[in-house]
């Protein structure tokens, strides 16, 4: 007589074989949550930074012409 895991086993083993093919296809994209690290992020911050009153013009000035360069 066959116990209730037996009968639905090919279900387990449904599960495990998608499980196998999302982690790859999950593996070989890029990850789009995360954005790309690059100067312009780095600008964009250093904007709002100046837009609020943190920094002041003169600051402003000199890091954004470090992060041209």
């Amino acid at each position: 007589m066959m116990g209730f895991g037996m009968g639905f086993g090919w279900i387990i083993g449904l599960l495990f074989l998608g499980l196998i093919v999302w982690l790859v296809i999950d593996q070989r994209t890029p990850n789009r949550l995360k954005p790309p690290e690059n100067s312009s992020d780095a600008l964009t911050i250093l904007r709002k930074r100046y837009a609020t009153g943190e920094i002041n013009r003169d600051t402003y000035y000199q890091m954004r012409k470090e992060l041209q360069s």
